[in-house]
């Protein structure tokens, strides 16, 4: 695999979506434990204050770009990541992939029923897909974790999605990455929000493709004005400083 571009410390490969794919495939035939994450603005302002999602960004076998923001950072700092990979568009070809190859997924995330109902909605375009899901409160209730790992390790999955929102859903597999017994355990963030209909991206598809973040400050200004508007203020000042220091 390519060397990682550094964006203000967190180490991002530069990978198009058909790359990232044959990697996870690849994974999966070598059946070695491999974890995979994303940087998109919200990770990488977190991860400047937030140590043990900085050192579990590091030790991942894949972060990708999931943000134009992103991008942008990179190339004003003389690197250049092809693209821009976020779960609610990649997740469609994953389940293709995963159905014509046979493998199993488990997703763990998201309210009761929402990894339940966005698993449907996969299953319906591709009725061969193996895949079981469960909610992503566990990582706030400890206790649970004993009784969430059996029944993920008892599916035998190849592949573990796991969208509890960032840092939870990274301090979660940093602690139980090596009790859960798959080649493959993937951070996707809120995926299955916007799979199984709770959430909306709206706006036009040039607006979301360019701009999603606007659309989803748009759609949601009083939850999302603080990540969207100060943070990516403060990444871009981040990144203006990093360019000045060279």
């Amino acid at each position: 695999m390519r060397d990682s571009v550094d964006v203000l410390g967190v180490g991002v490969h530069p990978l198009t979506w058909s790359e990232l794919l044959e990697e996870v495939e690849g994974f999966i035939t070598s059946a070695r434990p491999r974890t995979i994450a994303y940087a998109n603005v919200h990770v990488i302002n977190t991860a400047q204050k937030d140590r043990p999602l900085r050192d579990f960004l590091h030790g991942t076998d894949v972060c990708y770009c999931d943000g134009n923001g992103v991008v942008l950072g990179a190339k004003l700092l003389g690197e250049v990541l092809p693209e821009r990979m976020t779960g609610a568009d990649w997740i469609w070809a994953l389940a293709e992939r995963a159905a014509q190859q046979g493998w199993r997924i488990y997703w763990i995330g998201g309210e009761a029923g929402t990894t339940a109902a966005a698993a449907a909605k996969l299953r319906e375009e591709h009725p061969s897909l193996v895949i079981a899901s469960d909610h992503g409160y566990h990582a706030k209730s400890g206790p649970d974790n004993d009784a969430v790992l059996e029944n993920i390790n008892a599916f035998a999955p190849h592949i573990v999605l796991v969208g509890m929102g960032t840092p939870i859903q990274e301090h979660w597999v940093g602690q139980v990455r090596d009790r859960i017994q798959a080649p493959v355990v993937w951070c996707l963030g809120a995926t299955a929000d916007f799979i199984s209909g709770n959430v909306e991206r709206p706006g036009p598809a040039w607006l979301v493709e360019n701009h999603e973040w606007l659309s989803r400050l748009i759609a949601d200004p009083g939850r999302l004005w603080r990540r969207y508007l100060l943070g990516n203020t403060a990444f871009l000042a981040r990144i203006a400083q990093a360019r000045l220091r060279g």
